[in-house]
């Protein structure tokens, strides 16, 4: 009672200010402060607009205490300044770096030459315990220190006892009768650890990956006729030590159904036949969501290629519990047919709008095509310059009968280094580089340098690629190239082959698939004498002299199918090179075929096929010329042997010793085999996978009979790996047919190949 009868007596009866005065300033600019105030010198002045002002002052967040003081018509704001944070440290930390964390308290507003808030600490100390509890560090501790400092500041220091990380030591499913425990938990990326969890981090608790698992399990049985299989509860149980977890997971199965009937309803524009030829449910086998899901897709895609964008499919099941059948009923709705008012490209931050819409198929104005949208975006995802390309159809408010595309794309580096390298006992290291950029300033072209630094064999190539030469996407290319052929053994005063010359090619795309190459170059091979020049190579120049000049003419095909270029699973790859020389010194056609298939066996396994032969033939009566023979051995050829040395070899001119050097042929033949299946421990983890392979090939001369009897093989193990500086093999093959002076390179790996 007394102090309610006291409050009349704080209360400032209104008067005009003459004068505002601020006390207490140390780093703020007094007119921070004045802007803030809801009144200036000679407005009047109330209990209402100082408790504003207080409110106002506060809410800057530069204060802990602010007073109003009246002296006669004078306002006195007397403040107190938050300290300022002088510095931020961490003590313990190993997960995260310090600069990782730094930027992360700065966007929160904590850091050096703020004003500090308790608040803004207590949240950051938070964040701290939920970015362990994210990796797993369960028992992590975390205490903030406030150090009171000079003028006013404070250092804060976050000290982190990271303890161990918790493991998953038991993953369970209950209620399983169809499948065993064992198979259904193969599933799940989350594991109970193996010897390559450092790794894959498996065996570490993370709720993302648990949902994503738990929606693998549910598709299992899903796709083999459990209509009714639902997950009843998920328990995930800590040790009290807060070292180890595990995972219950109850399920009921349900029975199995088998669909009875699949039914057409509704309208489908006169078409019903050819969307009954798009039905992937089949009746009589078990009941598979995914056929549903791949029907109503493509029920859904076939109606957009008529330009009803919004057409609306139903698969409503007809359930018969007693029979355990279920017949289907697809109900299609077209709605409306549009057209592509605009296209839209949006997260290209350095590459051309132009690079992205030449690559599109659908035109704006024009009716809306499903089929054409869906090539567009393959062919933009196939120019490799983005993760991600996203394409969404939206509707134009007012205007049903338009849409509007916004093709978003997430862009990546663009630049690939490429390393190869393989180690004898004879040649020691050879190192292969190479720089390619394949998106220069964001304008789509090519430009590429290639480097071999081989003891024997050394190049440097410049190539660059335009692929919109014109704007029908014929391309050009030029390359430039020097290259130096020196003998096995290597020795001073050697002979060496130099070979140098530029060309141009075109390619022209006569479907989305194929595409055809021609150009035409300019070459001059020069032999320069030495020691342990081979006797075939003086033969020719004794016949057609030291340098040839050629003028060769090139023609090639390519079609690909696969459906990727790193790691491709299914698909098929043909190509075929020609080189034709009708002018010059010396007179020749040569080629190459290859074709690569790949048959996916499950999800997890997939086997690979790859075939590459070449062949080349002299012409106008002369021979073919030896400098342009094939060689085989090693990565892209037959593991095992070391690159370059299978096929003919040649006497070396006046030899007292009888030695010999490997020329290579005319012909060759290479074939792969390779089962390629998840790297153990890896789950499923395309990037890191394991193969074993079996290679059959070699090299023959002119006069030399192609069969299988001479030819070499091995088998072996790999590892392909798409590390961040490219897709890495490692190969560990044994010869197993191999003849006598054959040189044997069982380990070799490469960064930026395939086969």
């Amino acid at each position: 009672m007394a102090l309610l009868a006291a409050l009349p007596a704080w209360a400032v009866d209104p008067f005009t200010l003459r004068d505002i005065r601020v006390e207490g300033l140390q780093r703020v600019e007094p007119g921070t402060v004045f802007a803030s105030l809801p009144f200036r010198i000679g407005d009047r002045y109330d209990d209402d607009k100082g408790s504003s002002a207080i409110r106002a002052l506060f809410g800057l967040g530069l204060f802990s205490d602010v007073r109003l003081q009246i002296n006669g018509d004078v306002l006195v704001v007397i403040v107190e300044e938050r300290p300022n944070v002088a510095g931020v440290s961490f003590s313990g930390i190993k997960e995260f770096s310090d600069e990782l964390l730094r930027n992360a308290l700065r966007d929160i507003g904590l850091t050096e030459g703020r004003p500090f808030d308790k608040a803004l600490a207590d949240r950051a100390e938070q964040e701290l315990k939920r970015q362990y509890i994210n990796r797993s560090y369960y028992a992590a501790e975390v205490v903030t220190t406030v150090t009171p400092s000079e003028r006013n500041r404070v250092n804060l220091n976050f000290s982190v006892t990271e303890g161990e990380i918790a493991k998953i030591t038991e993953i369970r499913i209950v209620g399983n009768q169809a499948f065993s425990e064992s198979t259904l938990r193969g599933l799940f990326d989350l594991d109970t650890g193996n010897w390559l969890s450092w790794y894959t981090k498996s065996d570490r608790y993370s709720r993302a990956k648990l949902n994503a698992d738990i929606e693998t399990l549910r598709s299992y049985y899903l796709t083999r006729g459990f209509i009714d299989f639902r997950i009843d509860s998920t328990q995930v149980a800590i040790s009290p030590d807060k070292q180890s977890m595990s995972v219950t997971i109850n399920v009921t199965e349900g029975d199995r159904y088998v669909v009875s009937s699949v039914a057409l309803q509704g309208d489908y524009l006169g078409r019903e036949d050819e969307f009954k030829t798009l039905v992937t449910l089949k009746p009589g086998e078990a009941y598979n969501v995914e056929d549903v899901n791949n029907t109503v897709k493509a029920f859904t895609e076939y109606f957009g290629a008529f330009g009803y964008a919004f057409a609306q499919v139903e698969a409503s099941p007809n359930i018969d519990r007693n029979t355990k059948r279920v017949a289907f009923t697809l109900r299609a709705a077209p709605q409306r047919r549009v057209y592509v008012r605009r296209i839209s490209v949006e997260g290209n931050n350095r590459t051309r709008d132009e690079v992205i819409r030449r690559e599109f198929r659908q035109f704006e104005s024009a009716w809306y095509d499903s089929d054409r949208i869906r090539l567009s975006r393959d062919r933009v995802d196939r120019l490799g310059f983005f993760t991600e390309v996203n394409l969404q159809t939206e509707a134009v408010p007012g205007s049903p009968d338009q849409v509007d595309l916004v093709v978003t794309v997430t862009e990546k580096p663009t630049g690939n280094l490429t390393l190869g390298a393989g180690y004898s006992q004879a040649e020691k290291l050879s190192i292969v580089a190479g720089i390619r950029q394949e998106n220069v300033f964001g304008s789509g072209n090519y430009l590429g340098v290639d480097i071999n630094t081989s003891r024997f064999n050394r190049q440097l190539v410049l190539s660059t690629t335009d692929p919109y030469f014109t704007p029908d996407g014929v391309s050009r290319s030029f390359d430039g190239y020097y290259r130096t052929t020196r003998p096995y053994e290597n020795q001073e005063g050697d002979y060496r082959l130099v070979t140098k010359g530029t060309s141009v090619r075109f390619g022209v795309p006569f479907t989305e698939l194929d595409t055809v190459f021609f150009g035409v170059g300019v070459e001059q091979t020069t032999i320069e004498p030495g020691a342990n020049l081979p006797q075939a190579y003086v033969d020719y120049a004794s016949a057609f002299g030291d340098t040839s000049n050629t003028l060769p003419f090139t023609l090639g095909w390519t079609r690909d199918s696969r459906d990727s270029a790193l790691v491709p699973t299914r698909g098929r790859l043909m190509r075929v090179n020609g080189e034709l020389s009708l002018a010059g010194d010396a007179r020749y056609a040569k080629t190459n075929l290859q074709f690569q298939q790949y048959l996916p066996l499950t999800h997890q396994y997939t086997l690979a096929f790859n075939a590459e032969l070449g062949y080349g033939k002299g012409l106008n009566g002369r021979p073919y010329p030896v400098f342009k023979n094939f060689f085989g051995g090693g990565l892209g050829s037959v593991r095992g042997f070391e690159s370059g040395t299978l096929g003919p070899t040649s006497p070396v001119n006046n030899s007292t010793n009888n030695a010999v050097i490997n020329i290579g042929g005319n012909r060759s033949v290479a074939l792969n085999t390779e089962f390629i299946t998840p790297f153990p421990g890896a789950g499923n983890d395309r990037s890191l996978r394991l193969f074993g392979f079996l290679d059959v090939g070699n090299i023959y001369g002119e006069h030399e009979s192609l069969t299988f009897s001479n030819m070499r093989a091995s088998v072996g193990i790999g590892v392909s790996w798409i590390s961040p500086i490219g897709p890495l093999r490692i190969a560990f093959a044994n010869p197993i047919r191999e003849f006598p002076g054959d040189r044997i390179q069982k380990f070799q790996f490469q960064i930026g190949t395939s086969f």
